[in-house]
């Protein structure tokens, strides 16, 4: 049966061997590279730049480029979300994502990104807002509450920590009093939030616009 235009098609993921998708070219030698990938290809979610390099090579390739912007997640109720914005973060290279409350997150919507991106986790918002202190990071809290700083036209700070809540709940009120400001995002239609892995991403990239040099991009 022949498809129709709108449907899609099969897509190949991935590499095949090195001879194979290289052929005639000098296998790399050099320590970035895994004998296993190069031998059976490589099918995982890298960009192009990093297939067949190890995964400890592509961490420090990555840490060469990594942004001053961190991100921290409350998940005091288990939300299923977090893997999007780790995901994310992983695509904007930021400095690390932060768990705040229960250790244990649902991996899944990361896609595996979370071998790539630096995460640490903190028991409370009283234990993350000293952290960022330490590290003279200023905390922006993203929520849709009275008096917020409309994102759309806020300066956000270079070294930043963007701050997201649950999804429902949104960020709790330790948090929201511990932050520099709160940011909000504009809305139009009839719903009463976004969704916070959709939000995070909101948020990234409008720090990316500010901050981050796009000839670095893929």
């Amino acid at each position: 049966m022949e498809r129709g235009p709108t449907e899609w098609f099969p897509a190949r993921r991935g590499v095949g061997p090195w001879e194979e998708e290289h052929p005639g070219q000098p296998r790399p030698s050099d320590e970035r590279y895994d004998p296993e990938l190069l031998d059976g290809g490589d099918s995982r979610n890298v960009v192009d730049a990093y297939r067949y390099m190890t995964r400890d090579a592509i961490v420090a390739d990555i840490d060469t480029r990594r942004h001053e912007l961190h991100i921290a997640i409350e998940n005091f109720e288990n939300d299923a979300n977090i893997g999007t914005v780790v995901r994310t973060a992983n695509a904007f290279a930021v400095a690390t994502v932060h768990i705040v409350g229960r250790r244990r997150w649902n991996r899944r919507g990361a896609m595996v990104t979370d071998r790539y991106q630096h995460l640490l986790h903190h028991d409370s918002v009283a234990d993350l807002m000293a952290w960022a202190r330490e590290q003279d990071l200023t905390v922006v809290a993203i929520d849709n509450t009275p008096g917020c700083v409309p994102l759309e036209t806020a300066e956000l700070p270079r070294r930043c920590l963007l701050l997201f809540g649950q999804e429902g709940p949104g960020v709790s009120e330790d948090a929201q009093q511990a932050a520099t400001m709160t940011c909000s995002i504009a809305q139009f239609g009839s719903t009463r939030s976004i969704n916070v892995g959709v939000a995070s991403g909101i948020a990234m990239h409008a720090w990316i616009r500010q901050h981050a040099d796009l000839r670095n991009a893929w």
